[in-house]
């Protein structure tokens, strides 16, 4: 299947996870059109550079509404698998050693595509990572916060036949005026079925959806997290309960959550004492995968080789891993 080649960085990155990474926001230009040649979809873009210029957003509804006209590419198992693989492929170049996935099935399910046909086809893709790509994944089913609770639940109940698959539930999409609260219900659900909890807040959306992502939907990982500083309170909650927050640099300033990276909070969590992971989000449209970030706020941002050190240890501590994959990883990073 032709993709884009992957693209590795002039250095030798260092061993890393990646934890807040969407599958269906890596999405290549070249493998866009690859697939919609394949299934037979016409995009209105001439070219890839057409494409690729389209990718300049004004805030996150703006990247939204591209993201979702793109999906009409992936219709069967084998897109899912290239997906996911050529995304595996990158990710292995950027020292990325361990992933956990974010998909959104209501996305692919509104355009009648079976969630089975998307679990699936990232299974394969993931299951065959190890031996592939020396990569361990995990995979983490994310409910659309501006579709509704109902719609949630009717999108965990028909994902009961594939829970062997998921690790973990998450909460995604345009967050200002969708609260964590609103999906109490389903996290429930999820937890009863032994499931982990992650959910975005505190992105666009206030301090207060952080709290009530905490105490209403039981979450063990706060993604984003980066307004958690306008609530003193919360940081000391979060530093105390070791919640890990899963920033994404590149991303916040591509869609406007800063103006500038210069100007990112990272520094500032990081000396607050917060478990802060540094991750790639959808990196085909905010330009650079997980060690790209790790590269810009280096450079933006003046961080030592010690400080990257504790970024990268920080992802597996914070990972879904069991404890002896997380140690052997850990030892990695020791002797890098």
């Amino acid at each position: 299947m032709p993709s884009n080649s992957p693209s590795a960085p002039a250095h030798r990155p260092l061993p890393k996870a990646e934890l807040h990474l969407h599958i269906e926001g890596t999405l290549e230009p070249g493998l866009a059109f690859a697939l919609a040649e394949r299934n037979g979809v016409t995009l209105p873009y001439a070219t890839e550079d057409d494409l690729r210029r389209a990718y300049s957003f004004s805030d996150l509804q703006s990247f939204l509404n591209l993201y979702y006209a793109l999906m009409a590419v992936l219709r069967t198992e084998d897109d899912f698998a290239d997906l996911a693989d050529a995304y595996l492929a990158r990710a292995k170049e950027q020292g990325v050693r361990h992933a956990e996935i974010f998909f959104d099935p209501q996305a692919h399910t509104a355009r009648g595509v079976p969630i089975g046909t998307v679990v699936r086809g990232l299974s394969r893709a993931l299951d065959a990572a190890e031996e592939n790509h020396g990569i361990t994944t995990r995979l983490i089913m994310c409910f659309l916060r501006d579709e509704s609770a109902d719609s949630a639940l009717e999108t965990f109940e028909a994902a009961r036949p594939y829970l062997d698959r998921i690790t973990a539930v998450g909460l995604d999409s345009a967050e200002v005026g969708h609260p964590p609260s609103k999906f109490r219900e389903v996290y429930e659900l999820a937890r009863q079925a032994g499931l982990k909890c992650v959910a975005h807040a505190g992105e666009e959306g206030p301090a207060a959806y952080v709290w009530e992502a905490l105490d209403l939907l039981g979450v063990d990982r706060i993604d984003h997290g980066v307004r958690c500083l306008e609530d003193e309170r919360l940081v000391a909650r979060l530093v105390a309960d070791r919640v890990p927050l899963t920033v994404c640099p590149l991303s916040n300033v591509r869609l406007r959550v800063v103006d500038d990276l210069a100007d990112h909070p990272l520094p500032a969590m990081l000396d607050a004492g917060l478990l802060v992971t540094v991750n790639s989000d959808d990196p085909a449209y905010f330009g650079g995968y997980a060690d790209d970030n790790f590269t810009a706020v280096r450079d933006a941002l003046g961080l030592d080789e010690e400080t990257l050190r504790t970024l990268a240890r920080n992802s597996f501590l914070a990972s879904f891993l069991d404890e002896e994959t997380r140690a052997a990883y850990l030892k990695e990073l020791d002797t890098f």
